[in-house]
């Protein structure tokens, strides 16, 4: 009987013990009291958050379990991280990034990605925060300058300001962020030149300053970044040529967007020695004269667009294995056919030849792979034939542009699939009827043919199919009865 209530008393000790320690680990882990202040002043910053994305941050509660909250230094919280969804309407914040966040001081990682709706300036809390590596504020709507003093950020591993309304120019002391590694400024109204001073900034794999208002020569000082992989700076106003210095970067570049810009004389040979290039995108500027014999050393390259420019025949003979994309269109191009490396290619999902000089029978074109085709472009060309037998092996096209060729084929016969977007067959030698399933097009052109019968009902325009044999029914004039 002593021994029973021995083991009782043994037993009862040990579970007071077990409970008394994991009051003090529960305690212990709650956060600290100045993080979950930040945090909760930051929430009371947001004014609307139809989601609920910060309904779990609540006072008294461990804010290291709340959603979009890390703590990796005990009870400190390390990382914020609050990310919308832009396919889903109501996933996005709006409000403004309260000040007291900097009582978080123990954060590294500020990450608010997708938002849409953060606004007000420039954070200053981010120069009160001295463990801070990478900040992402990325799609939202922060507006005015970027502070002048922005290179105090000094410790910075990565600043991404993309997809916000900053304004005024890129601040020279940005030359001082010596540590980071990305920087990414596209998507804003930033104006002026290309501070030289980022040529300091030596270990940067990544450099977008795409999507502005940025002019001026590109900078001729690339030689400096030996690691840079990603370089955008499509979408601005530059002007002259591509400098030599991007020359060194050809032993690990992989993306080398310069499009839409004002970039004028030829495209230099140099640029098929970038073996690792993905992506290369040097459309809508002025480049003019041949394209390098050296392109054929770009085996690799899976995106290419050299669309609206000047560039001249021959075309050089390529070699690449399998192509996602390519667009040669509105150029003075006489290419005669599709090229075999395209045509081969398993994985392509974009094909645009607007007025490319191609001259041939469409039925006659065999790719080896219709399947992940989205969009195909090969308007103001001389084809002839039916596009029926290509289009009716697409599951997935989005868009179709055949305009200003002689292709002569039944429309009724064409299978519209669901996830076809656009249609473009103007001014050629359709005929038949116009079937019911354009009701599901977003856009279509099927002006300047010879379609005859009466309308389906939708919602576009009478241009769309003007200049027809015989079509009625709105939006053109009414069918007439039959006696």
């Amino acid at each position: 009987m002593l021994a029973l209530k021995s083991s009782l008393f043994f037993l009862l000790l040990s579970l007071l013990s077990l409970l008394t320690l994991q009051c003090l680990t529960a305690a212990s882990a709650a956060c600290h009291v100045d993080d979950e202040l930040g945090l909760l002043a930051f929430k009371s910053a947001i004014t609307h958050d139809p989601s609920g994305m910060l309904q779990n941050w609540k006072s008294g509660t461990d804010c290291c379990k709340w959603p979009g909250i890390t703590c990796l230094s005990g009870n400190r919280v390390t990382s914020l991280s609050l990310t919308g969804q832009p396919g889903k309407q109501n996933s996005f914040l709006s409000g403004t990034i309260s000040p007291s966040l900097v009582k978080v001081q123990n954060l590294d990682g500020i990450y608010l990605q997708n938002l849409r709706n953060i606004t007000g300036p420039f954070p200053a809390l981010l120069f009160g925060m001295p463990k801070l590596l990478f900040v992402y504020i990325e799609n939202n709507q922060l507006s005015g300058p970027l502070r002048r003093d922005i290179g105090n950020l000094t410790q910075l591993n990565a600043l991404s300001f993309e997809g916000n309304r900053f304004s005024g120019p890129i601040p020279s002391s940005i030359s001082q962020l010596t540590g980071l590694t990305q920087l990414k400024l596209g998507g804003n109204l930033l104006t002026g030149t290309v501070p030289a001073g980022i040529s300091r900034l030596k270990d940067l794999t990544f450099l977008s300053l795409e999507r502005n208002g940025l002019s001026g020569s590109i900078p001729d000082f690339f030689s400096s970044f030996s690691n840079l992989r990603i370089l955008r700076l499509s979408h601005n106003k530059f002007s002259g040529k591509i400098p030599n210095s991007i020359s060194s970067l050809s032993p690990k570049l992989a993306y080398l967007e310069v499009g839409h810009n004002s970039l004028v004389g030829q495209i230099p040979d140099f640029l098929g020695n970038f073996t690792a290039l993905d992506t290369l995108d040097l459309s809508w500027n002025q480049f003019s004269g041949t394209v390098p014999k050296t392109f054929a050393k770009l085996t690799k390259i899976f995106n290419l667009d050299l669309s609206h420019n000047f560039l001249v025949d021959p075309f050089p003979e390529m070699s690449v294995k399998g192509i996602e994309s390519l667009d040669l269109s509105y150029n003075h191009f006489h290419l005669g056919t599709i090229p075999k490396w395209v045509t081969s290619s398993e994985i392509i999902y974009s094909l645009k030849l607007a007025k490319c000089g191609l001259k041939f029978k469409l039925d006659d074109w065999k790719p080896s792979e219709t399947y992940f085709y989205d969009y195909i472009d090969l308007s103001e060309n001389e084809i002839t034939g039916s596009p029926t037998q290509l289009l009716n092996k697409t599951d997935y096209l989005v868009g179709f542009w055949a305009s200003g060729n002689q292709l002569r084929f039944d429309f009724s016969k064409l299978r519209i699939v669901k996830t076809l977007k656009y249609l473009d067959v103007s001014r050629s030698m359709v005929f038949g009827k116009v079937p019911e399933g354009i009701t599901g097009l977003e856009k279509l052109n099927v002006s300047h043919n010879h379609l005859c019968g009466r309308l389906p009902p939708s919602k576009f325009p009478a241009s769309a199919f003007q200049g027809n044999d015989c079509l009625c029914g709105s939006p053109l004039s009414a069918c007439k009865r039959s006696k």
